[in-house]
């Protein structure tokens, strides 16, 4: 329920270092019994992170995240019925967070505003029923914090000589603390969260301690994770203490040219005593860092990383008998955690950072079978809705769309619509649809599904083919130039031609669901006349299609573009480009999630099985072989040399290519949707690749679904389970489906 404000938006009369508390001492009315409840109500411009009598209220971390503020701005509902005393401290500690700190790569900041502030409301209610409110407003105060500088990018600095505990308390001595004033808002921006806060997780230990062959103290936590660094430490007082963070090693020593301009440094000063610092204004995507100026010799015991992301409920897994696949798939896992960090972003730890819209209409379908992302993405999706709204229909490359306030470089595109990017208007509605059948959440974001297929439809030219504007196309296909990651083999009009027609099918299927019967019977339409455009401008006989390469062969045949003969000619012009290839990937952004797929659905399974098992570069399997933890960005963000990529855009936590996830999950696992929600299942295990074992599980609205194969010589055996309220569709090779329901379920055949 949305909570109605009373309070006002306050801000410091001093900046205090961009990390200022602030702070209200109150009395509980007397005479009304016991408390019988309190609820705080919070947010910020910038970060803040509250408090009662010193005990935090939460255990979240960087609320209230990142939105669209100028349309939206959440805020956090606490239940701090323990907490509150009958004289109280209420504080709030800010921070720049997304507000106000750095945004992109232009080095600016504070595009949102140039003042932190904070919002608070404390309901406290009595045994006979009395309620007092205690809120932000003029009578508060303002102080310094042990903070001195922080921001996401750059890190966070921290002077243990200046922490006290005092403000916290009743009666403090305020010396130096000055007054606070009012912030004008609009009220109607204020909005409670939909999707889950952020959280720290789990705590690595280093794996590796030592000296570098320039003499830095280097540390390796054995995984590439997002987080920040958390020890406890005592020295002569005034030492500082640098934390420098990088995904990798060059040279042997600390990989810093992917951050660009992002500092990625943690700063600690110690106090003389025993300190305990943890930089909860920041985050790091980071493998390894470099320790400078810790008393004494630092060992692995001392120091630990802690996992910092939005609050995620895992659902679905998959291993198997190839241990390089299991690692590639925890890849998949280790970076949607480091990426779903409040907004999905294309990467942790470079001046970036950004929500871009490909990324996750790619991803979008292995993140729901991996983890329950519908609270995450429903709440993203609420700002997709509001840039488009503010922008005609517009859906922009990033969300929240920080670049509107940038000077775009000259080589950089005017805004416009764009195949993919802009298509994650109804691509991510769409699987989340499949994945949990939620259709109140369909209706929610279908406004926006609709207004992304109507502005399209005016781009497209007189021969109903998206083949004008700029296109991102099939980005990073792994031929292109590394400082020109634009230069596909695609054609740019079959890439997006192909993707309008999937958001066309998919804008009118959810017509249909909810009952939109002229939208479902327009876009239906449309969507013919688009396919038949495909048709006559990009396919000749036997399925040939413009440009001739894997891209445009995957999309039109999972796409359904393409029928009978044809589709047959280009899964097996796909399968001879794949053989001819060597069997190292050939795709981009666009090509990479749908490639196997097609492959698959062909006839060429076992072409598709070498395609994913292929270790040279470019390969999924190559980053695998060379240590990676993650997903890259690039195919070769790192050379077989062990350098770094020398793009200027290289990261090594990538979720995009690794969509080839929902390939491994519906094909090696076995499980896929055939009704929205999974009230109805295919179990497909399509075994290959010399494969002889796999297990799928997924946690589903019914329940759980467990496949379980084997192979012995030539004897294939599937144990499989469904859940009450669930039908499934069983197909083992070899063998004729059948219709099962709730229960276990044991098939065995021999193979050819």
């Amino acid at each position: 329920m949305t909570h109605v404000w009373t309070a006002d938006l306050i801000a410091p009369d001093q900046d205090f270092a961009g990390a200022p508390l602030l702070r209200k001492e109150f009395d509980l009315a007397a005479g009304h019994g016991d408390v019988v409840a309190a609820t705080l109500h919070v947010t910020a411009h910038g970060v803040v992170e509250p408090s009662i009598n010193g005990a935090a209220v939460s255990d979240e971390v960087l609320t209230p995240g990142w939105s669209s503020y100028e349309w939206r701005l959440r805020y956090r509902s606490y239940d701090v019925t323990p907490l509150v005393a009958e004289v109280s401290v209420l504080g709030l500690a800010l921070g720049n967070g997304w507000f106000r700190g750095r945004l992109g790569w232009s080095g600016r900041g504070a595009f949102y505003g140039s003042e932190l502030a904070g919002l608070a409301e404390l309901h406290v209610e009595f045994t006979d029923g009395h309620r007092q409110v205690v809120g932000t407003d003029t009578t508060w105060q303002a102080g310094p914090s042990a903070t001195t500088a922080n921001d996401l990018y750059d890190g966070q600095t921290i002077d243990a000589r200046l922490t006290s505990t005092a403000w916290t308390a009743p009666g403090a001595d305020l010396t130096g603390w000055v007054g606070v004033h009012a912030v004008e808002h609009d009220a109607g921006r204020l909005q409670p969260y939909v999707g889950p806060p952020v959280r720290r997780h789990e705590v690595l230990h280093p794996v590796k301690v030592w000296t570098s062959p320039a003499g830095a103290t280097l540390v390796d936590f054995g995984q590439n994770l997002v987080g920040w660094l958390r020890f406890t430490v005592r020295g002569p007082v005034g030492t500082e203490i640098t934390l420098r963070h990088a995904e990798v090693l060059e040279h042997d020593e600390l990989g810093t040219r992917p951050l660009r301009s992002a500092k990625a440094t943690d700063r600690f000063v110690l106090s003389g005593g025993e300190d305990v610092f943890e930089p909860t204004m920041t985050f790091h995507g980071f493998r390894y860092a470099e320790v400078t100026g810790w008393p004494g010799e630092l060992t692995p015991d001392a120091i630990e990383a802690v996992v910092v992301h939005s609050e995620l409920r895992r659902t679905g897994t998959l291993e198997c008998s190839d241990e390089l696949l299991n690692q590639l798939h925890r890849n998949v896992v280790w970076g949607l955690k480091g990426n779903f960090l409040d907004v999905p972003t294309d990467c942790p730890q470079r001046d970036e950072r950004l929500g871009w819209t490909g990324d996750i209409a790619a991803f979008a379908p292995s993140a729901a079978y991996l983890y329950d992302v519908s609270g995450f993405l429903d709440n993203w999706l609420a700002d997709v809705d509001l840039e488009q709204q503010h922008a005609d229909g517009l859906v922009p490359f990033v969300v929240p769309d920080v670049l509107k306030y940038v000077d775009a470089p000259s080589d950089f595109p005017a805004p416009e619509s764009t195949a993919i990017w802009s298509d994650a208007a109804a691509w991510v509605p769409w699987a989340l649809w499949e994945a949990y059948g939620d259709r109140e959440a369909l209706a929610r974001h279908y406004p926006a599904m609709t207004a992304h297929a109507r502005r399209v439809e005016g781009l497209l030219s007189d021969t109903d083919l998206w083949d004008t504007g700029f296109q991102f196309g099939d980005w990073l296909d792994p031929q292109a130039p590394p400082d020109d990651p634009i230069k596909a083999k695609a054609d740019n009009g079959v890439v997006a031609t192909a993707c309008y027609y999937r958001t066309l099918r998919q804008v009118s299927a959810a017509a249909e669901v909810l009952d939109r019967t002229d939208d479902a019977s327009y876009f239906s339409a449309l969507a013919d006349r688009v396919h038949s455009a495909f048709g006559k401008h990009y396919v000749t006989d036997g399925g040939r299609i413009t440009s001739d390469c894997a891209t445009v062969y995957a999309l039109a045949i999972e796409f359904g573009l393409l029928d009978g003969a044809d589709r047959q000619g280009a899964g097996d012009r796909l399968a001879e480009l794949a053989r001819a290839n060597g069997y190292r990937v050939s795709t981009g952004f666009a090509g990479t999630p749908f490639v196997t797929g097609a492959l698959s659905s062909t006839g060429h399974l076992d072409d598709a099985y070498r395609l994913l098992l292929e270790r040279e570069c470019p390969s999924w399997l190559y980053p695998v072989t060379m240590g990676a933890t993650t997903v890259w960005e690039r195919w070769d963000s790192m050379l077989p040399d062990g350098t770094i990529n020398p793009g200027e855009m290289t990261s090594f936590n990538h979720y995009a290519l690794g969509a080839v996830a929902d390939w491994m999950h519906r094909t090696i696992g076995g499980i896929a949707p055939l009704a929205p929600g999974y009230a109805r299942v295919l179990v497909e295990p399509q075994p290959g690749g010399g494969l002889t074992w796999a297990r799928g599980g997924l946690d589903t609205l019914h329940g759980r679904i467990e496949t379980s194969w084997s192979i012995d010589g030539n004897r294939f055996q599937l144990d499989v389970t469904i859940p009450d309220g669930v039908a499934a569709t069983v197909r083992v090779p070899g063998e004729d489906a059948v219709e099962v329901g709730a229960g276990k379920h044991h098939y065995a055949t021999s193979l050819a």
